[in-house]
């Protein structure tokens, strides 16, 4: 894994240039304009470059460590940028992600991961729940978040029925 996820970082190098090119090919005050172009890239950049973090440090990438990687701004009035919606779409596109994880991480015998991945979207899903989403593309994809812990949450289930989650805790069967 982590010489797969040093080649992903190697061809956001590419990224980061492309995007060089992008910013010198419409006005900067008119990015919302032209935002509808770039946005479905721009969340599965976000995606890619958190899962690369996730499987790093399983941790969540913030918005301002995508920016960099992307080499493009974090902060709105300093150009081109990384909206908020396209960054937490591409978070909620790892969610998914994560979920087929865990079901192939059992596949492997990994029985730990999908616990720590459990873990790790239920904070997410708790995360996504402050927020006051408005009934949009965003929503939408939230929602798809509740079937992704769902699934974890029967990986996790199914691992403590058959004994197989005790190894993987310390003893501890059963808990989340």
């Amino acid at each position: 894994v982590p010489k797969k996820c040093q080649k992903a970082r190697e061809h956001f190098a590419t990224v980061r240039t492309q995007m060089e090119s992008l910013k010198t090919k419409f006005p900067t005050d008119q990015y919302y304009r032209f935002h509808e172009h770039w946005r479905f890239v721009l969340q599965r950049l976000v995606f890619l470059a958190a899962f690369v973090v996730y499987l790093e440090s399983e941790t969540l990438v913030t918005r301002e460590a995508v920016a960099e990687i992307l080499g493009i701004e974090a902060d709105r009035e300093r150009g081109f940028h990384l909206d908020i919606e396209d960054y937490l779409s591409g978070v909620l596109t790892l969610a998914s992600e994560l979920a087929r994880l865990a079901v192939n991480s059992v596949t492997a015998g990994d029985y730990s991961r999908p616990l720590r991945i459990s873990t790790f979207i239920n904070e997410l899903d708790s995360g996504f729940r402050l927020l006051n989403l408005k009934n949009d593309s965003l929503r939408k994809r939230y929602d798809g978040l509740k079937y992704d812990v769902k699934k974890i949450e029967e990986v996790v289930y199914d691992l403590s029925i058959r004994g197989l989650n005790k190894e993987a805790t310390g003893g501890v069967g059963g808990e989340k």
